[in-house]
């Protein structure tokens, strides 16, 4: 009898979960369902399904000999339990079970099949070599409530003008502050989708998510600003992330995504020999994608300028590398306010490194000028105002 119940079971991990849900919310619309064999067939050979850009099969090929074994035996009406992480969380009725080209799936998604290159390394594993066809259900709150979430703010506000704009925040510095500043200008309501990656990452994606938050509620016109975590599956990879990011975008309800002018996705590549973008792609979509500087702090300007209409060269330019800002943010260094608002900084250090300080209020009281009120204060509060005494110039 257990044999018999396992059989009815297929093991899927939280990506693969996150993206049927992505699918089954319209997310990525045309595609709505799992693909067939010979819709795999033609969209990997065309690039395109139903008339729009699509990089590659939609298609369920989970990995494991447990699965292999259920795959291998299941009959068209079959129901299988999909389970995540110990739980059922849906269903799929089998319409037809088929074999994948393995290599061939890693070349459509990646470019490459190298086992050197990371996401190929990543993904390989989780592939296996047959496919199944159906009708699905999923349980996914998530997607879901963000996306209803986002439609009815639309809605009340009757807003015309919807920009998305993707974002990682690893962490958030001043030249993302400033891009979000100008969408923002350009539009009514800014769909902010904050990229959340399945993998270990530098940064917290809680941590992430709270510093953004803390700047549209205290700088921005927070009713204009919806942040919609986004979980970044390996499908979101190479040169297709753009078109993703886009099919992603225009489902929430924007009309137009803006994208940095040195995204490294953005370069032009040759296809049936002729050069190409991938904004060419949607040249036949009814969906705007437009560029946005990249924005550096120049020491003679003295302010945040682009490096296309900025005069002086790049030796006076402080680029926003932020690999090398979160250097020293884990090393538990407040990084100068041009890099990091001091209320995002005093954020993620009071995070990273709880109760730091032995006596934060002797320390407080000992450093920071104030009113000859007692009052207890965080090591946040902490932050902040050293970072004051930083900025402090009379004796430099």
């Amino acid at each position: 009898m257990a044999s018999s119940r396992r059989s009815r079971e297929l093991y899927i991990d939280a990506e693969a979960l996150s993206t049927l849900a992505l699918v089954q919310e319209g997310l990525i619309a045309p595609v709505t369902r799992l693909m067939s064999r010979e819709e795999a067939i033609e969209v990997n050979r065309t690039k395109t399904y139903k008339g729009m850009p699509y990089p590659f099969a939609f298609v369920l090929s989970p990995s494991g000999k447990r699965n292999r074994d259920v795959l291998t035996r299941a009959k068209k009406g079959d129901i299988l339990n999909l389970i995540s992480e110990g739980r059922k969380v849906g269903y799929l009725e089998v319409e037809e079970t088929f074999k994948i080209d393995i290599d061939e799936r890693l070349k459509c998604i990646f470019g490459t099949s190298d086992p050197s290159h990371p996401g190929v390394r990543e993904t390989l594993p989780r592939l296996g070599e047959i496919a199944v066809y159906g009708n699905y259900r999923v349980e996914y709150p998530l997607i879901p409530s963000s996306l209803k979430r986002v439609k009815r703010i639309i809605q009340e506000q009757g807003a015309k003008s919807v920009s998305g704009f993707m974002l990682d925040a690893n962490p958030l510095n001043r030249s993302h502050e400033r891009m979000i500043r100008t969408i923002l200008d350009e539009s009514e309501i800014l769909v902010l989708f904050l990229r959340k990656p399945f993998r270990d990452d530098e940064l917290r994606y809680d941590i992430r998510y709270e510093a953004v938050i803390s700047f549209i509620e205290n700088f921005l016109p927070s009713n204009r600003v919806v942040v919609v975590p986004l979980e970044n599956s390996y499908i979101f990879a190479s040169y297709n992330e753009l078109v993703l990011d886009a099919l992603v975008a225009k489902n929430f309800g924007c009309n137009r995504l803006v994208i940095t002018k040195n995204n490294s996705r953005l370069g032009s590549f040759y296809d049936r020999n002729r050069l190409n973008s991938i904004l060419d792609k949607f040249k036949s979509v009814k969906f705007k994608i437009s560029t946005i500087e990249h924005y550096v702090y120049c020491n003679r300007c003295r302010t945040l300028v682009s490096s296309s209409t900025c005069p002086h060269g790049q030796h006076h330019h402080i680029h926003y590398h932020s690999k090398s800002i979160l250097k020293l943010i884990k090393a538990g260094i407040m990084p100068p306010s041009i890099l990091v608002r001091r209320e995002v900084s005093a954020s993620l250090l009071s995070t990273l490194f709880p109760n730091r300080f032995e006596n934060i209020q002797e320390l407080y009281d000992a450093l920071v000028p104030n009113d000859g009120l007692i009052e207890e204060h965080t090591e946040e509060d902490f932050y902040i105002k050293l970072m004051g005494l930083y900025q402090t110039s009379s004796l430099t």
